[in-house]
């Protein structure tokens, strides 16, 4: 087998490592509200021994990249999908430890009962898996255009973390004795707008891999991709 055979060979299992790390912190999410819903204590455990599986994933793939660049010296698109692969890595093992967060967060509310019914939060949980399955599969098609679309997901989590923040701070205002229910639910909100941060800076990573362009803190591009929305939030 000739070293472009090779080569190709290890990017695809390289490919497949991101992707099944990928779908490990989708679980990682999905089970933490799912124990927030269910005031289940056995997915609470879950989530938080998973999350050590998908930092060594994290480990073993930043090694595989730094090795594929020091041993093949890869050029133009196949060292982008490189660096990005480092970066993609490293956003999804900083969702799995946010997902964890959430977990220890209803751990926290065990016997407790909730100070408002759950409603805008399982809202955050579908769009914000629904931002890292959509960047992820811009990774794997090299959809740079995809990728792009996330931006309309995260306005919509920020505006829910907003209102779960005004609803609950005025609960707490209100009733003082529900804060130790009220702030786990304040953080897990804010934990999911994390988590749908990460899924832009993957989005950015893809369209960097793609197309070669740097959009991080780049306003100009941004507007492009964002659009009207995104001046009127920012102004």
């Amino acid at each position: 087998m000739n070293s472009k055979r090779i080569f190709d060979k290890e990017m695809d299992a390289l490919k497949d490592m991101i992707l099944k790390m990928g779908v490990m912190v989708q679980s990682l999410i999905h089970r933490s509200i799912e124990a927030l819903k269910e005031q289940d204590a056995d997915l609470v455990q879950s989530v938080i021994l998973e999350d050590r599986k998908v930092d060594q994933l994290d480990v073993e793939i930043n090694e595989k990249c730094i090795q594929l660049i020091a041993l093949r010296q890869p050029e133009a698109s196949d060292l982008r999908f490189l660096i990005t692969g480092v970066r993609i890595s490293t956003d999804l093992e900083r969702i799995g430890d946010l997902a964890e967060d959430i977990a220890e967060r209803v751990a926290e509310l065990a016997g407790k009962p909730l100070p408002k019914p759950l409603v805008d939060i399982p809202k955050m949980d579908q769009l914000v898996e629904n931002a890292v399955s959509l960047v992820l599969d811009a990774f794997i098609k090299k959809d740079a255009a995809k990728a792009k679309t996330v931006w309309a997901i995260e306005k919509q989590v920020d505006e829910l973390r907003d209102a779960v923040q005004e609803e609950l701070t005025e609960i707490m205002n209100k009733k003082p004795e529900s804060v130790p229910q009220a702030l786990p639910l304040l953080l897990i909100s804010r934990h999911l707008e994390r988590i749908c941060d990460h899924a832009t800076n993957i989005a950015e990573d893809v369209i960097y891999m793609v197309e070669g362009k740097i959009v991080k803190h780049n306003i100009e591009e941004l507007r492009k991709i964002i659009g009207k929305d995104w001046e009127e939030k920012n102004t």
